[in-house]
């Protein structure tokens, strides 16, 4: 009793026709198999993010922070500054 005969089936299959319509079934059915294919394909992405490949090198170690050389200029050459414009 609990399982569904092939009669009952067929009355879900008219009942789907009747709803939705011949035309629309082929379209809904395309839509729900690419959808699907989307979600594996998405699944298999995050497990390979989430699972350390072999290949994978591992993350470099942090920058340490250099200090930057400033040159200073001498007070004489900022004297002896002449000015290229004439007078």
């Amino acid at each position: 009793m609990g399982a569904l005969q092939p009669w009952h089936w067929l009355i879900v299959i008219i009942a789907f026709i009747l709803l939705f319509g011949a035309k629309k079934l082929p379209d809904a059915a395309r839509s729900l198999g690419r959808s699907m294919r989307i979600f594996k394909s998405e699944l298999k992405e995050l497990q390979s993010d989430s699972q350390p490949s072999a290949t994978t090198p591992p993350p470099a170690a942090p920058a340490t922070p250099v200090d930057a050389e400033r040159v200073d200029t001498p007070a004489d050459s900022q004297q002896q500054h002449s000015d290229p414009r004439p007078a």
